[in-house]
């Protein structure tokens, strides 16, 4: 087991209190704040293995929720980019001033739309974020993926078709750093066996070399 101080946080934006769960193993290296998606919260099963893996890996992890459970029910909220990136800043400014990581790089995991509201929140916030993964997420729908500056992965299932060709098209407009990585076998969840692993292995090689890199 390793040493890890967890901590319940909340984000605020605006007159929202957004609540999240912020895991800091010790000595790590830098932090990742996951961006949820299609109405998932921080209790989503398959970010939270994630966020055990990359915590595994010497990296803090911020699981928080990007909508209030009255907004969650409402499908547009979902697909609400501009209102997702929004929070999703309010959060990386908060996790600068906290104590525990305070001065180490941070990265944004995204799923779903949550991967394009990772990817404009990265464009937005310039060298503040230093890299950006998305699993099976939806690159098509950010409105800055161009002025993107933080080294982009795309991680998507081969079985995943349609959301696979929509990554191939958004990775040719990515003019930062990026790959596209394709998990054999898996579908959008990847709920197939030992292909979230295969997500998390990924990412935390990718938040490593570029958390390294800064």
């Amino acid at each position: 087991m390793i040493e890890v101080f967890r901590s319940n946080v909340e984000i605020g934006h605006g007159n929202v209190r957004l609540p999240g769960e912020l895991t800091v193993p010790r000595g790590c290296r830098g932090t990742v704040v996951f961006a949820h998606g299609s109405g998932s919260s921080r209790l989503s099963p398959r970010n939270a293995d994630v966020a055990t893996r990359l915590n595994h890996g010497g990296h803090a992890t911020l699981l928080f929720d990007l909508l209030t459970p009255n907004e969650s029910t409402q499908r547009s909220n979902v697909f609400d980019i501009r209102l997702l990136t929004d929070r999703l800043v309010a959060a990386v400014g908060q996790m600068q001033h906290e104590p525990k990581i305070e001065g180490l790089p941070i990265g944004l995991f995204g799923a779903s739309t949550g991967a394009a509201a990772a990817i404009d929140a990265a464009a937005l916030l310039g060298d503040q974020v230093r890299a950006v993964v998305s699993r099976g997420g939806r690159p098509d729908l950010a409105s800055h993926i161009e002025e993107v500056a933080a080294p982009v992965l795309l991680v998507v299932g081969g079985d995943d078709t349609v959301v696979l060709d929509l990554n191939r098209e958004a990775a040719q407009r990515i003019t930062a750093e990026h790959e596209l990585e394709v998990v054999e076998g898996a579908t959008h969840l990847f709920e197939e066996p030992g292909t979230l692993r295969q997500v998390a292995a990924l990412a935390r090689e990718w938040f490593t070399r570029w958390f390294a890199a800064s």
